[in-house]
């Protein structure tokens, strides 16, 4: 079935100027436009309307999800299975917050004893998770499940100080990043290196191996091959995912390719 702009607007629950947009950046292209001027969209593009309102609801930027349906490897059904899991991921951090909310009350009422460690666990479950469903298969097949399970142990194991020390510290290094960038700052150059130097530091907390140079390196390489990485670094200001590989690998002492 074919659909005029106006009529894709009303089945998506979009805009015609969001669907106007989207053509402009070459995100949907209209199947075809009729002599009148009209654009009209076949079966393809109402598929790929859908994957782009997936990704939209799972927090991606547009560029970083023209990048994913326009790679040579993207599979429609491998693409619905990971929406699923995340969906699924999504809904039971959702009952764990509650849950938590809901025992919160109960020990601020009496009825129940709350310790520390529970009070925070269900914020850790939800970084488990969320790698786990977007970065799990390749993480396992790079570094072994050892690995991850190991980091995720540790990630549990962790202390409300030490949670706390490694979300701040994530936070600085995003900020610093995004200033890095802003000034034209060289990747190889102190402030970067010493900007991988941090980030390394913010790794070990939950990468076991990472303590390598190299091996931290070998981990930036997924910052700018793998579209999900990008988009987490370049969340609010394109570069920042290339410029943080440039400055882990020149730490490293890895050769450096022309442009980051």
């Amino acid at each position: 079935m074919e659909y005029t702009i106006q009529q894709l607007a009303k089945l998506s629950g979009t805009t015609r100027r969001t669907l106007r947009y989207y053509g402009q950046i070459g995100l949907l292209t209209p199947a075809r436009t009729t002599p009148a001027g009209y654009r009209i969209y076949g079966p393809a593009q109402v598929d790929r309307l859908q994957q782009i309102l997936f990704y939209r609801e799972l927090g991606f930027e547009l560029s970083a999800i023209r990048s994913i349906l326009d790679s040579p490897g993207f599979q429609l059904q491998a693409a619905l299975q990971s929406h699923l899991v995340e969906l699924e991921a999504r809904r039971e951090r959702l009952d764990a917050l509650i849950l938590t909310v809901r025992k919160t009350l109960d020990a601020q009422q009496g009825g129940i004893t709350m310790s520390d460690p529970e009070k925070f666990k269900c914020f850790k479950s939800r970084i488990i998770e969320e790698n786990e469903a977007r970065y799990g298969a390749e993480v396992r097949a790079k570094y072994g499940g050892d690995a991850l399970d190991e980091a995720n142990a540790r990630l549990m194991g962790a202390s409300r100080q030490e949670y706390s020390r490694w979300t701040a510290l994530g936070e600085t290094i995003q900020t610093r990043l995004e200033e890095l960038v802003r000034a034209g700052a060289e990747p190889a150059g102190e402030e970067g290196r010493a900007l991988a130097r941090l980030h390394r530091q913010w790794c070990t907390f939950t990468w076991p191996g990472t303590e390598d140079p190299k091996a931290h390196a070998s981990l930036a390489v997924l910052y700018t091959e793998d579209p999900r990485f990008t988009a987490y670094y370049d969340k609010d200001l394109p570069g920042c995912a290339a410029f943080l590989r440039a400055a882990v690998e020149a730490c490293a002492k890895i050769p450096q390719r022309t442009a980051y």
